[in-house]
Formats: structure tokens, C-alpha cells, sequence
């Protein structure tokens, strides 16, 4: 069975219970509820649009880390920054890209969010402050802490929310950037999403430390571990983090434990676990156990939940035939928007 444990370094206190922690409003339930549903039927459609070769090369999906997604639009601000992997469209939906444009994207068409030049791997949005996936593992930490420098230099409370999966744990990067952040206490709240294979490989296999959030301790900075499985616990772990950050204190690490339901990526079968490990995550599936828990304790009616899932279900239907239809980008853009200086001498046809 899964591991559910908040395990902390830098205090003793016991770790509230999920039921202490119903405190949310019937708003909060149905946004979170609302998110993940969005994500996972989004990847759902993206796997059949894989089937069909509608969708080309690298596309790794979400199905299973929704909570953390979900959590994060309640837990921090729509004006911090965030940049993350390459298991990214979920995270991309959560912080407000539409699903027409992502769609599109995934499609590789002119109305994707970034025109169809980024794919599955790439997708980036100002106007979120989502500064991306990433296709190089791990290069995201030091491009999220030149983000906390940046967020420091101006002067402002937000922060530069830096995500990675446990693969990217390994890299030197991780380890020059919480150096610099902490030495210069950088508004940083890095996030390494367990989800306890690096693509096919697994934790134990390839780190003497098991608790990835331990890491931090070698820097004295802040860490904990929370359960990527519940909205509530993402959501009150990250707003710790968040207010100890927004203090002036400098950084802080949280190691979510969460799991992927699919493959590393569509041509991942996934062979490397057993049955019965991804069915215990099966039973603890966070739309499933939120949607059980709104009814159970009347937070919201079967009419609230039904309207959700009709709305949703139009609304990725709708972002299917839209990346569809849309056209593919022009051989003339290929040099476009990849500089700021329009005559950039360097540009050769």
C-alpha cells in the first residue's frame, strides 16, 4: 500500500488527520473536484488523439498527480510565478491555459498555446505567469530560482513556484540552485513531485535517500513530505510553504508523494510494477475519494457533480474538435517569435 505519511524536517509536530482537516467550503470542493476532472478526461482524450496519430512524439500524462494541480490554484496566487517538467498539462490547465489551446498545442496546430511549436513538452502562457514544461530533466530548478532572483530584485511577495519530478532530484542543478537560494534566501518554493519512478526506474533503485525531502537538510532549508493523493494536504502543505516563504524567510522544499497511473509515457507499458501496487493507488484515486467525500459529508449535491462532469465532458469534446479543425502553422513562422529583436542578424533561410 501506498505511503500517506507527512513526514517533516524541521518540526516533531504529528501531522492532523484528513478528517481534522475538513474545513473547506462547498466552492473550494467543487473547484478542486472541477480541476481534476478537467485534467484527467484532457488526458484521456490526448491518449485516444495518440492512438489515432493525431498527436506526434513525446506526450506524457497526468492521470493520477491531479490533487497536486488542483491544490495549487487554491494554495497560491494567480500572480506567482511557475514552471515545471515535461508532465505538464495538467499542471498548465490548473494555472488557467484553456483546453482549446493546450489541445491545439498537443496537435501541433496555430492555435495551440504556444502556435504549435512546443508540443506536449513545451507548452508557456505570460498572461498565467506559466513559464513551462520543460524537456531537459531537472533544467527547470535553476531557471525557477533566476525566477525567485528576479521576483526579489523587483521587490514583489511572489513566488517562484519551481516543480520537478523525482528523476530531476539527481541532478548537480538541484543542488547549485538550493545552495544559491538559500544562501541569498530567494522567494522559491520548490516542489519535487514523487510519483516514485524516474520514467521507468524507481526511487530505491536510484537514491540512498528514499524521503527525497530530506535533501533540503543539507542546506537547512525547510522541508517537508505530504500526500500528493488529497487536495487538502497539497493545499495546506503548499500554503505553509508559501507563507513561510512570503515572510522574507527564503526557500522552501516539499516532496509530494504522489503516483502516475499510466506509463513514464504512451510507449511506456509499464511492466517494471506489479499489479497490486497500481491498484493501491487505484483505491485511493483523489477524484474518486473527493467526489465520495462531497456526497458522504453533503458538501455538494449529485447535481452539483453531475453538472460538472456534463460541462466538462463538452468542454474537452469541444477542445477535441477545435485542435482538430485548426490549421497547421505556416512554413513562413518557423523563425518567428524566436527572438525579441526583430532584425536579429543571426537568422539565416
Amino acid at each position: 500500500m501506498p505511503e500517506t505519511l507527512v513526514k517533516k524536517s524541521t518540526s516533531k509536530k504529528k501531522a492532523k488527520s484528513t478528517k481534522a482537516k475538513s474545513k473547506y467550503s462547498k466552492a473550494t470542493y467543487l473547484k478542486w473536484y472541477e480541476i481534476m476532472l478537467r485534467v484527467r478526461k484532457f488526458e484521456e482524450k490526448a491518449l485516444f488523439a495518440y492512438s489515432k496519430q493525431l498527436i506526434r512524439g513525446f506526450c506524457h500524462v497526468y492521470i493520477g498527480q491531479e490533487a497536486i494541480a488542483a491544490a495549487l490554484t487554491t494554495a497560491i496566487t494567480a500572480d506567482d510565478k511557475l514552471v515545471t517538467a515535461y508532465r505538464q498539462h495538467g499542471v498548465a490547465l490548473a494555472r488557467g491555459l484553456d483546453s482549446k489551446s493546450c489541445m491545439a498545442e498537443l496537435f501541433g496546430k496555430s492555435t495551440g498555446c504556444v502556435k504549435g511549436k512546443g508540443g506536449s513538452m513545451h507548452f508557456f502562457s505570460k498572461e498565467h505567469n506559466y513559464f513551462g514544461g520543460n524537456g531537459i530533466v531537472g533544467a527547470q530548478i535553476p531557471i525557477g530560482t533566476g525566477i525567485a532572483l528576479a521576483e526579489q530584485y523587483r521587490g514583489t511577495k511572489h513566488l517562484a513556484v519551481t516543480m520537478f519530478g523525482d528523476g530531476a532530484a539527481r541532478q548537480g542543478a538541484l543542488y547549485e540552485s538550493f545552495n544559491m537560494a538559500m544562501t541569498w534566501k530567494l522567494p522559491v518554493l520548490y516542489i519535487v513531485e514523487n510519483n516514485g519512478y524516474a520514467m521507468g526506474t524507481s526511487v530505491e533503485r536510484t537514491s540512498n535517500v528514499h524521503d527525497l525531502y530530506k535533501i533540503g537538510s543539507s542546506f537547512d532549508m525547510p522541508s517537508e513530505q505530504i500526500d500528493g493523493m488529497s487536495p487538502e494536504a497539497v493545499h495546506e502543505g503548499i500554503e505553509r510553504a508559501a507563507k513561510h516563504i512570503r515572510s522574507g524567510k527564503g526557500p522552501y522544499f516539499l516532496e509530494i508523494k504522489t503516483y502516475r497511473y499510466k506509463g513514464h509515457s504512451v510507449s511506456d507499458p509499464a511492466k517494471y510494477r506489479s499489479k497490486e501496487e497500481l491498484q493501491s493507488y487505484l483505491d485511493i484515486d483523489p477524484i474518486v475519494i473527493t467526489e465520495e467525500k462531497m456526497l458522504n459529508d453533503k458538501i455538494a449535491t449529485q447535481k452539483d457533480i453531475d453538472k460538472i462532469k456534463a460541462n466538462i465532458k463538452a468542454e474537452i469534446d469541444e477542445a477535441f474538435e477545435f485542435a482538430s479543425n485548426s490549421p497547421f502553422p505556416l512554413g513562413s513562422e518557423l523563425y518567428d517569435d524566436n527572438y525579441v529583436q526583430e532584425d536579429y542578424p543571426f537568422i539565416m533561410d
